[in-house]
This record gives structure tokens, C-alpha cells and sequence, in this order.
């Protein structure tokens, strides 16, 4: 029972970080940059949410403003990259750094317990007599689903085409006229806004925000990027491959609960997380591998009964 019990909440889980992980999906797949803000955005998101419900603002507009703090980082990571010429993975890295300084300004301290707050998860559950992991599921679905009808009509608009096609071929775009600076700022302000909704809604989930809620956010969104693309392959359509982040991040939550009830130490999450992602980056190379050889077999078996 307890197994089922952590597996249920494990899903709630995934779907909230589901929404980062798309986020992340935006620059590292999109774009082709490494941004390493996000560890310091989601935090950000977490603790305006925070700030935003002890002040008595409605949950709904804690997460709105919680996503609009998460534009506002991916501004500066762009800014630092694209106007001061900085590499990505400094840029974020810069950022990163400064965020943790602002969010503890922001909060004041390093948590913020919202025992006594109103929160989205309180509000659903004083309507609807659900437990609290089919709360988080129905919520996290809901939100989930915005963002992935969202994702898959903005990128079918023109100005989404122009920001695929800077990732994909950056001096073709710009060879067309397209300011494609201004497409990795907007990519970067977008995929940061996601990451700090997914902190908003970890935290009311919680009812709690943290200074260090965020740390380690880019490896758990790799690993769920990775884990949808082993288990439904890159070439799958667009719409599947944005939900298939959100299954990853799920899969990734309940290997996670499931060894976490057969006894292993909570300080060894880290190193569990690095072995997912080592693991699922390696499984498709390795096949790969195997088809490269059995085809190369094949063809060389045909070759020499043509030959004989």
C-alpha cells in the first residue's frame, strides 16, 4: 500500500516538474543552448509564488506573476548572451548565481512555510473531496495540458518556425532576415517562464518555498527529455515528443519513489538522477550500434552469395 501510495504521489510529482522539463525542452532541443538559469529560475518562481500568497493574492494570479519572474531571468541570461556576447552556458551560469541572492531578497529568508496560506491545491481540495495525490494529478494535467497546446501552436505560428529554424540552421535564418538575437531572447524568456509556473506550482503543491528548491531543476529536466525520447524516439510526431517530456518526467518520479522505498539514502538522489541520465543517453547509442552491425552483416552476407 505504501508503495502505491508513493507511486500515485510520484505521478502528481512528474506532471508538476513536467512543465519544467518542457521548458527546458525549448532551449536545450529547440534552441541548441545549455541554459543553467534554470536551477535559479524555478526557485525564483517558487518564492514570488510564495510572497505573492502570504500577501493575500489569489493562487491562480501567484502563478502569473511567479511566470512572469521567470521571463524577466530568461531576459537577462538572453541579454548576457545575445547583446554582451557571453557564451550560453556562462550566461546562465551568471544568472544562476544571481538569482539565488535576489530570491533570498525576495523572500527574505531562506523558506517560506504556506501552512497557513491559501493555495491552488487547498482551494481544489475544499470543492472536490479527492485525496491529495489526485488533486496534484488533476491540477497537474490541467496545467499540463495548457502549456503543451500552447508550446505546439506557438511553434506552428511564423515567428515559432523562425525560432525552430534559429536552432536548427542559425546563419540560414539570419541570411533571411531574421534577427535571430531576438529569437534566442524570446526562447530563453519563454522556456524560464515555464520553469518558474512548474516552482510556483511545486510550491503551493508543497505549501512550502525554498531558497535551494531549484538546485540540481537542469539535470531532473534532462533526465526527462531523455527518458520520453529513449522510450518514444526522436522521430516521433511533435505532439507526441512534448508529451512524451511530460510521461519521462513521470517515469523519472516513480524510479525515483520506487527506490527511495527499497531503502536508499535520500543523499544519494543526486547520484541516482546522473546514473538515469548516463543510462538513458548511452541505451540509444548502444542500439544504434546493434543496427548499424546487423545491417552491415547482412549486406556483407548478400555480397558474398552474389559473389559466389
Amino acid at each position: 500500500m505504501s508503495i502505491l501510495l508513493s507511486l500515485q504521489g510520484a505521478i502528481g510529482q512528474g506532471i508538476l516538474w513536467g512543465i519544467m522539463a518542457l521548458g527546458i525542452y525549448l532551449t536545450f532541443r529547440i534552441l541548441d543552448i545549455a541554459d543553467l538559469s534554470v536551477d535559479g529560475s524555478f526557485a525564483t518562481g517558487g518564492a514570488v509564488c510564495a510572497v505573492a500568497l502570504i500577501a493575500g493574492i489569489h493562487p491562480i494570479i501567484a502563478i502569473l506573476l511567479a511566470t512572469l519572474s521567470g521571463f524577466l531571468a530568461g531576459f537577462i541570461t538572453g541579454f548576457l548572451h545575445t547583446k554582451c556576447k557571453m557564451p550560453a552556458i556562462l550566461a546562465g551560469i551568471l544568472t544562476q548565481l544571481a538569482l539565488y541572492s535576489i530570491n533570498l531578497r525576495i523572500m527574505g529568508k531562506s523558506n517560506i512555510p504556506l501552512l497557513q496560506s491559501s493555495t491552488l491545491f487547498k482551494d481544489f481540495a475544499k470543492l472536490i473531496p479527492l485525496t491529495s495525490q489526485w488533486i496534484t494529478i488533476c491540477i497537474g494535467i490541467f496545467f499540463s495540458l495548457i502549456v503543451v497546446i500552447g508550446i505546439y501552436w506557438f511553434l506552428g505560428t511564423e515567428f515559432g518556425s523562425c525560432l525552430r529554424a534559429t536552432g536548427n540552421n542559425e546563419n540560414m535564418v539570419r541570411a533571411n532576415g531574421v534577427n535571430t538575437d531576438t529569437m534566442k531572447l524570446f526562447g530563453l524568456m519563454l522556456s524560464n517562464g515555464l520553469v518558474a509556473m512548474s516552482g510556483a506550482l511545486v510550491t503551493q503543491q508543497q505549501s512550502v518555498a525554498d531558497v535551494k528548491m531549484g538546485t540540481g531543476a537542469i539535470v531532473i529536466g534532462l533526465a526527462s527529455i531523455v527518458i520520453g525520447e529513449v522510450i518514444f524516439g526522436k522521430k516521433a510526431g511533435f505532439k507526441l515528443r512534448l508529451t512524451s517530456i511530460i510521461i519521462g518526467s513521470i517515469i523519472y518520479r516513480m524510479i525515483v519513489a520506487i527506490v527511495l522505498q527499497m531503502g536508499l539514502n535520500t543523499d544519494d538522489l543526486k547520484l541516482l538522477t546522473a546514473f538515469i541520465v548516463a543510462v538513458a543517453l548511452t541505451v540509444p547509442v548502444i542500439v544504434n550500434k546493434r543496427k548499424r552491425l546487423s545491417m552491415y552483416k547482412k549486406l556483407t552476407g548478400k555480397e558474398l552469395q552474389n559473389h559466389a
